[in-house]
């Protein structure tokens, strides 16, 4: 039962990353990179501890994903920070009232 409730939980998790990965736009913020591969990278080796070798590939199958998602990340970051002024994200005095 264990490993069922694990599968469907890192299969939800997967999912998400997935999608995450198919939307070629989404740029993850770091925190939340960092986040999902500690906890991804926690769940794969907790899982193979346990013996639970779906739950462990599905997680590890996430940890793949967001390394992509994090590779995305960096490249968008990169260029957002080596852009000329007023080429990279708009500042809060140019954005205008909110």
């Amino acid at each position: 039962m264990v490993s069922f409730l694990l599968s469907v939980t890192f299969a939800c998790g997967l999912l998400i990353a997935v999608a995450h990965v198919v939307n070629r736009p989404f740029v993850a913020p770091v925190y939340d990179v960092l986040a999902n591969l500690t906890a991804f990278g926690c769940a794969t080796a907790a899982s193979l501890l346990l013996e639970h070798w779906t739950p462990a590939l599905l997680s590890a199958f996430a940890v793949l994903c967001w390394l992509v998602l994090g590779r995305r990340t960096y490249l968008a970051r990169r260029k957002v920070l080596s852009s000329p002024p007023g080429r990279g994200l708009p500042s809060r005095a140019s954005a205008g009232p909110s």
